[in-house]
């Protein structure tokens, strides 16, 4: 609700004055509110109302019309499998947080759109409204202080799991961005947004996609009082991805990189200093060789190397570090040491 009207009754105010078929979708294009159908219609609207969303593909033919920066309606011309639509850019305060489109056949001049402008208006303010409120005190639900994660959990439902982004506060994007059901804010030096399981890994796609940096994802928690929890599993998962190269880094498939990422930093580099003798190339050799337990053929074609030169790279890896690498613990130590290297 926004001033006592939800934006479904401004979608029936628009769709009467119009006598169009209506259609919201948030910046994400996702499916916000739909009037009574009027007329024809395409699989586009269908599918919207439908699955809840558009499909990338139209989201990718929509916004080749540069919708996402225009501050007026937008007509976009009939095209296969699309009908002519009017795509009114909902704007407040000069960011767009969504679309409304409408259906047009001919019967929507300039001057009816210009009618009904205070609605879209008046609507465009209600979506800001709305992601206004999304924004949640993840600092103060990410404390150490039980009392402050009580007060902050207060109004939050479960389960959830935590995203963290390596990058600085001034980078943290517009909520309207991501999906509408993932809360966002600020914990410490991290943007920090907390999604329900069944939207983690798109938001963490997303983020990653935004930011341009590698993005932590925690283990779900039903409480939202335990999202701390997930919130120091993100931050952990952060790190991985940041060291290991990977765009998003689950907590729950990072394997052995859960227990090494949890040593204290003298003890990571004891254990990685049993290979900091191998040179880059050896160091890589020997990895993908470990990873891959030992199997000479796949390795060499991983590498795209002859076996022979595997097996040299290997006898040299073994000179370096005084391992022997028939031995069962030798090589369980030296493929621990390298992936320490790596954090």
């Amino acid at each position: 609700m926004h001033n006592n009207v939800s934006m479904q009754d401004l979608v029936d105010e628009i769709a009467r004055l119009l006598d169009a078929s209506v259609t919201v979708e948030d910046r994400a294009f996702e499916l916000v509110a739909y009037g009574v159908q009027s007329g024809v219609v395409d699989e586009v609207r269908q599918e919207s109302i439908l699955r809840r969303r558009a499909t990338a593909a139209t989201r990718a033919h929509f916004e080749a019309y540069g919708i996402a920066t225009a501050d007026h309606p937008v007509r976009i011309p009939e095209a296969p499998g699309f009908l002519a639509r009017v795509c009114v850019p909902l704007r407040h305060k000069g960011v767009t947080y969504g679309y409304l489109w409408l259906l047009d056949s001919g019967r929507l001049p300039d001057a009816l759109l210009d009618r009904a402008a205070p609605l879209f208006a008046r609507l465009a303010a209600a979506l800001a409204h709305e992601a206004q409120i999304r924004r949640a005190p993840l600092d103060d639900l990410f404390s150490p202080n039980p009392q402050a994660r009580l007060e902050a959990a207060r109004g939050i439902e479960g389960p959830l799991v935590a995203l963290a982004v390596a990058a600085g506060p001034a980078e943290v994007p517009v909520s309207w961005s991501l999906p509408r059901d993932v809360l966002t804010g600020q914990a410490g030096a991290h943007p920090a947004f907390l999604a329900p399981p069944v939207r983690a890994r798109e938001a963490a796609t997303r983020l990653n996609a935004m930011y341009g940096v590698p993005v932590g994802a925690g283990d779900p928690r039903q409480d939202p009082e335990d999202a701390w929890e997930s919130w120091r599993e993100a931050l952990s998962s952060l790190r991985v991805a940041e060291k290991t190269g990977e765009p998003v880094a689950h907590w729950s498939e990072l394997g052995v990189y859960r227990y090494l990422v949890r040593l204290p930093h003298h003890e990571l580099a004891e254990l990685a200093g049993e290979t900091s003798a191998l040179p880059e190339e050896l160091a890589a050799t020997l990895e993908t060789y470990l990873d891959r337990a030992g199997h000479v053929q796949k390795t060499a074609a991983a590498l795209g190397i002859h076996r022979q030169t595997l097996y040299y790279r290997l006898g040299r890896a073994a000179e370096f570090t005084g391992k022997d690498l028939s031995n069962g613990q030798d090589r369980l130590l030296l493929h621990l040491s390298l992936k320490a290297r790596r954090l």
